[in-house]
């Protein structure tokens, strides 16, 4: 028997717990589990907790987990989306290593199991159209009819089937239906189709099919083929699960895998139906995909979230029975807890108001020394350049200060981090009466912010030297939904909750020298302002500037912000 490879005090989830019961009891020796997209759409946040759930399982339990591409409805699935899918579920950090299958590849089986069904007599070609067939289906309180066409002999549903085939019948003439039973109170016994036609180029098999399997017959099958043990799904699919346990059972399969649903991952102001998000992108809403806004593992990713912050917030969550709405800030923490361990500080000033020290020397400048993660030295040290010309944040200075505000104002001292202390003296205006300059001293012996005599200075700001500040671009992103459950609203739409400011972009940003260095997706702390990320998309705007999003700020102000 394997257990699992890492031990927990942690009790096990009902999921880990089966799996644990049938290796115990000897009724599998390894574990086989699956990740089985439709490339209908890039994937999302709530794929993310079904990859870590079965790449997981697999690992700690010595087990494999396959990749398997769904791919029946060539209308709507685009080798774009393989390719995506693939990319994300790698940069998650897993991978499948040979075991990387397509449902197209088992077309012809899938063709064979259903010829074996028609010649049991438990499937028939049926010429309702979609419409008729919802009504034949009856509703949760009344049975269901049967078909006109149910009655028909194996011969001439063989011949229709093969008909079906040929391509010699257009779209929507005929599907191919399960015999089961009209009057089943689970709806979806209640002979379901199982093969359409569809005149369209498959992005792989190309034009060989027109007839397509459902997702319902396809699924159980393709994991039987692969011997999975353990097929795991979210609750949408449970009442599917007899229609899974009936095709292998009456087909006497030579494997039976085990179907277990799961609750599916809600998060608040925010949707995961591919549909919506398609939506989303198409009517340009976003910027696509991989705009930062979305929950796509993509647009996490552009954004700055790691793959290990993912991978912690899915393990924190956990796995239940029941669904719910999961808040935002449990996500948005995951990602702050990685990048307060690992993140590089630096200063970056979003809002720049000039200053100029005024019994500074002009002409000189030095270099002070600054900590790239106060909290770990092993990280190191940086040198900043300091000059007589500097940048600082228009929101810490105010002419009208009150008594606890703590930074520059007339006549207060404040600290210049890792630099000297300053005196305000002079604030300069334009013509409108806006502040546009501030002229200050400095204490010459107060090199790295420590006053000589020992006087306490209560305020401490970052800045940007003039001379050497690199211009940027900085997006800060909000939740895209102004309510907590945008597609629940059955009388308005849910574009209708679209939060027009789900994205701010300062233009005239100044950021430390260093980062004209950054590379594509490095993520820093902006000391006192949130985490930031160099677009990977867009490293640089038109201008030559530099483009970094915000991935999260230090603190969860929304709730402040935005009172339930």
């Amino acid at each position: 028997m394997t257990q699992p490879a890492a031990s927990s005090d942690k009790p096990l989830d009902f999921i880990r717990q089966i799996i644990s019961d049938d290796l115990q009891s000897g009724k599998h020796r390894r574990i086989v589990t699956r990740f089985p997209p439709e490339p209908n759409g890039y994937l999302h946040i709530g794929h993310a907790k079904s990859i870590c759930l079965n790449f997981g399982v697999a690992q700690e339990y010595g087990g494999r987990c396959h990749l398997r591409f769904d791919d029946t409805n060539p209308d709507k699935e685009s080798r774009e989306y393989v390719e995506a899918i693939i990319r994300d579920v790698h940069w998650l950090g897993f991978d499948w290593g040979e075991h990387l299958y397509y449902a197209s590849d088992y077309f012809q089986q899938l063709y064979e199991f259903a010829l074996a069904l028609i010649k049991m007599d438990k499937a028939y070609v049926c010429h309702l159209n979609s419409e008729q067939i919802r009504e034949y289906r009856g509703t949760l309180t009344e049975p269901g009819r049967e078909s006109p066409y149910r009655n028909r002999s194996v011969e001439e549903n063989l011949a229709l089937f093969a008909d079906m085939k040929s391509g010699i019948l257009p779209e929507g003439a005929c599907v191919l239906r399960a015999k089961i039973d009209m009057t089943s109170p689970n709806i979806v016994m209640r002979d379901p189709v199982l093969y359409r036609i569809l005149h369209s180029h498959h992005h792989r098999s190309g034009d060989k099919w027109c007839i397509y399997p459902m997702y319902d017959f396809t699924h159980c099958l393709s994991d039987m083929l692969e011997d999975i043990t353990h097929s795991l799904c979210t609750l949408e699919f449970e009442n599917n699960r007899a229609l899974y346990d009936w095709v292998l059972d009456t087909l006497h399969t030579p494997t039976h895998p085990r179907q277990i649903e799961f609750a599916r991952l809600n998060i608040n102001y925010t949707i995961t139906s591919k549909r919506k998000l398609l939506q989303l992108v198409e009517e340009g809403k976003v910027s696509g995909w991989d705009d930062p806004r979305m929950l796509t593992i993509s647009g996490l990713r552009r954004r700055g979230y790691t793959p290990a912050a993912i991978r912690n917030f899915c393990a924190e969550i956990g796995i239940g029975k029941r669904d719910s709405l999961i808040d935002m800030g449990v996500l948005e923490n995951a990602i702050r807890d990685d990048l307060n361990q690992h993140a590089s500080r630096v200063f970056g000033v979003l809002e720049p108001l000039k200053v100029v020290i005024t019994n500074y020397p002009e002409g000189m400048e030095e270099e002070v020394v600054a900590q790239n993660h106060p909290q770990n030295p092993a990280m190191g040290e940086r040198r900043l350049p300091f000059g007589r010309e500097l940048f600082i944040e228009q929101a810490d200075f105010m002419e009208d200060a009150p008594k606890k505000f703590f930074r520059l104002s007339i006549g207060r001292e404040v600290r210049l981090r890792y630099a000297y202390l300053i005196t305000c003296q002079e604030a300069v205006k334009d013509a409108s009466g806006r502040v546009v300059e501030l002229r200050c001293t400095y204490d010459p012996a107060s090199r790295g912010g420590t006053a000589p005599d020992g006087r306490k200075v209560r305020g401490t700001i970052h800045w940007v030297a003039a001379a050497h500040a690199v211009p940027a671009e900085l997006r800060l992103y909000d939740r895209l939904f102004t309510v907590e459950e945008p597609d629940s609203d059955k009388e308005r739409h849910f574009m209708d909750f679209l939060n027009p400011d789900s994205l701010k972009v300062l233009n005239d940003c100044m950021l430390e020298p260093g980062l004209a260095q950054a590379q594509s997706e490095d993520r820093f702390q902006f000391e006192r302002q949130g985490y930031f990320c160099l677009d990977s998309d867009s490293a640089t705007d038109k201008k030559g500037k530099l483009v970094f999003n915000r991935i999260v700020s230090l603190r969860d102000s929304w709730k402040k912000i935005n009172p339930q």
